[in-house]
C-alpha cells in the first residue's frame, strides 16, 4: 500500500494541469532503479499509467508504481516537500535501511 499527501496530489494536479496532461489518465510514476552511492535510487515522472502498474488514487491525484518497484517502496507515503534547497517530490520509506551522503538514493 502506497499513501498520498494531501500537498502532494495538490502538487500532482497541478503540474498536470500546466502541462495540458489529462487528470484521468496521467499520474506520477515512481520507478526504482539500480544507482548512485547506495544501491537504489528514486526515478520519478509524469506519465501515464502502463497496464502491469499499480495505480495509487488520492483527490483525483494518481500514482503508478510498477510491481518490481513496489517491492522496494511498499508502505511509503509519497510527498511533496518544500525547503531552502529547493522542492519535489519524497518518498518517506520505511523499508529504507541506509542512504547516502547527498541523500539521493538508498539501501534496503
Amino acid at each position: 500500500m502506497l499513501t498520498i499527501t494531501d500537498k502532494a496530489a495538490e502538487k500532482i494536479r497541478t503540474h498536470l494541469v500546466a502541462e495540458g496532461k489529462d487528470l484521468g489518465r496521467f499520474g506520477l510514476r515512481i520507478t526504482v532503479e539500480g544507482g548512485g552511492c547506495s544501491g537504489y535510487q528514486y526515478r520519478m515522472d509524469l506519465a501515464e499509467a502502463a497496464p502491469e502498474d499499480n495505480v495509487y488514487l488520492h483527490a483525483d491525484a494518481r500514482v503508478f508504481v510498477d510491481p518490481r518497484s513496489l517491492l522496494f517502496i511498499g508502505d511509503s507515503v509519497v510527498d511533496f516537500q518544500e525547503g531552502l534547497t529547493g522542492a519535489g517530490f519524497s518518498v518517506r520509506n520505511p523499508n529504507v535501511t541506509g542512504t547516502c551522503g547527498c541523500g539521493t538514493s538508498f539501501s534496503v
